[in-house]
């Protein structure tokens, strides 16, 4: 490893933070989707978009190839827009996003599901549009489980690797994350920069997990703490 070890932990943070953001964004939307849909095809739809939290990272990044490369089925018309996703930092941005997806759905749909229905039915009522009944009622019933979600995206999305290397590859500066950069320290035996950069990784994920438990604590930490 060349690049100074500041370089892949910004490199990272970067790529973790939009691919979080697109994570939310397409994450409470399905949610939203599937916690309001009645059908028979509602859970294999589910079963589809939580995909990535079972299947190989290698796998991905082979889906995303398919599927973004120069000959890809996208690939190839964004090619002729002038725009290149595979081996660079916004490949990595996508790949990450893919993985972090499911952990937002889940949660935010568990959230969606859990406020009660008579009150966006009261807000239809009242006349308020549906648009209002999603920002003003259910999104903010529902963020807390929205934000634990998004807060756990972020810590997978940071420490991404199969797909973001098959994707985005590793170019020093400009696609190497902090875990394609522990790999290529282990592989160069190089065990001082690998424990600095794991220590610095966990660090990381552990205070994000710390603060998705404080800020959205379960049912049963805020009934403690009511009680007290």
């Amino acid at each position: 490893m060349t690049d100074p070890i500041w370089v892949p932990l910004l490199l990272s943070l970067k790529v973790a933070l939009w691919a979080t953001v697109i994570a939310a964004i397409a994450g409470v939307a399905a949610a939203y989707g599937l916690a309001r849909w009645r059908s028979p095809l509602r859970d294999l739809v589910d079963s589809i978009l939580t995909l990535p939290l079972v299947l190989p990272p290698t796998v991905l990044g082979y889906y995303l190839l398919v599927l973004l490369g120069r000959r890809g089925v996208l690939g190839e018309t964004l090619a002729g827009w002038g725009i290149e996703l595979v081996f660079t930092w916004q490949g990595a941005v996508i790949a990450a996003a893919v993985v972090a997806f499911p952990l937002v759905l889940k949660s935010a749909r568990a959230a969606f599901e859990d406020v009660d229905p008579q009150l966006p039915a009261a807000a239809r009522v009242l006349g308020v549009s549906e648009m209002g009944i999603f920002l003003r009622v259910m999104l903010r019933l529902a963020a807390r489980g929205i934000g634990a979600g998004v807060l756990l995206a972020f810590a997978r999305a940071l420490g991404e690797f199969g797909a973001t290397l098959m994707i985005a590859g590793n170019l020093p500066g400009r696609t190497q994350t902090l875990s394609i950069a522990i790999y290529e320290a282990v592989q160069a035996g190089d065990d001082r920069t690998a424990n600095l950069l794991v220590l610095i990784t966990s660090a990381v994920c552990v205070a994000a997990l710390l603060l998705a438990g404080r800020l959205f604590p379960g049912p049963g930490r805020r009934n403690a703490r009511s009680d007290a």
